[in-house]
């Protein structure tokens, strides 16, 4: 059942230079009692939020009792980046007060706060992974696994890009979080998972193409859950991704990682592209660093972390399902 728990971070300073007195963190716990089991952080992706397991959690397929990240075996924690709006309409700062950096930083100290001085895993996909990359160059001892999927250490040009069309529908549309929505849906999907989901066909009285009422839907579905202020958060976040800026490079910056990476790309994947993935595994495996790099063969495009359950279950399963017996940390 789902349980929203807050821990409050004090006095904390801002990449911007800003002090906050108090920032309020929600958050979920799932599975085994906290200090009884691993512990497994989750960074949920854009339109996300802590609700990564039970009857409604958007992740229910990877976790949850016998998944792959077993509930009966490990402790899963999952933060709201602070500005969601998730449980919540509440506008507590503007859009652009933090970086993923700062967000890294926050769910880093409530862990500590917590009482957790080891972190079995850290997993996110899209902007969750973008965050986990900022936790582990943060918090090097904290992080045994390193898990980004359908992501990177920093916002590409052409993320950049992407947002910054996002961020001009958003300020200038009459219905902006559906349009810009719909927009988005385009790149997390492809042409060819396109043209076997819907094949230019038709529906309903105007006869529609089902391809326009489908981005239609997920347009108002978006409008339905999600404030235009939330959004405005998310789409700054992804575009500030990048452990590289307080360093003079990367690999400085790849230097302070210490848990063993494990990144996961989608082949098909048009927004965060695997060839850049591909790029930065052989980066740190130059740097002397523990890193695999998997992928998932799939047709749909950066939405396949949320579609393609069986392969993705697999490539995580020597991590959450590993041969030897593991030490109970945390």
């Amino acid at each position: 059942m789902e349980s929203l728990k807050k821990i409050a971070i004090t006095n904390f300073r801002s990449e911007k230079g800003h002090t906050y007195n108090k920032i309020v963190l929600t958050y979920q716990l799932f599975g085994k009692q906290l200090h009884t089991a691993p512990v497994v952080l989750i960074n949920h992706a854009l339109t996300g939020n802590s609700s990564v397991a039970g009857e409604n959690g958007w992740w229910n397929a990877i976790v949850g009792d016998h998944k792959v990240i077993d509930t009966t075996k490990y402790t899963i924690l999952a933060f709201d980046i602070p500005g969601n709006g998730y449980k919540s309409d509440e506008i507590l700062f503007e859009y652009d007060a933090f970086t993923a950096k700062d967000i890294a930083a926050l769910f880093g100290l409530a862990v500590q706060q917590l009482g957790i001085t080891r972190l079995y895993a850290v997993i996110g996909s899209s902007l969750g992974g973008g965050i986990a990359w900022e936790m582990a160059v943060l918090f090097p001892d904290l992080i045994q696994y390193l898990i980004p999927i359908a992501s990177d250490w920093k916002a590409s040009d052409w993320i950049l890009g992407q947002n910054k069309v996002q961020m001009q529908i958003l300020n200038n549309s009459k219905n902006p979080l559906h349009d810009a929505r719909m927009m988005a849906m385009l790149f997390y999907r492809t042409p060819v998972s396109f043209k076997q989901k819907f094949n230019r066909t038709k529906h309903g009285v105007a006869e529609r193409f089902s391809v326009e009422s489908w981005l239609l839907h997920h347009g108002k579905k978006l409008e339905e859950r999600f404030t235009l202020h939330a959004y405005k958060v998310m789409i700054h976040l992804l575009s500030s991704i990048d452990i590289s800026k307080q360093f003079n490079s990367e690999e400085e910056a790849f230097q302070k990682i210490k848990a063993e990476v494990i990144m996961i790309g989608i082949d098909s994947d048009l927004f965060f592209i695997p060839k850049e993935n591909i790029e930065t595994a052989s980066l740190l495996n130059r740097l002397g660093k523990q890193v695999t790099y998997r992928e998932i063969k799939s047709i749909h495009g950066h939405d396949a972390f949320l579609i393609e359950h069986t392969q993705l279950s697999y490539l995580l399963n020597e991590v959450f399902k590993p041969k030897k017996k593991q030490k109970t940390t945390n």
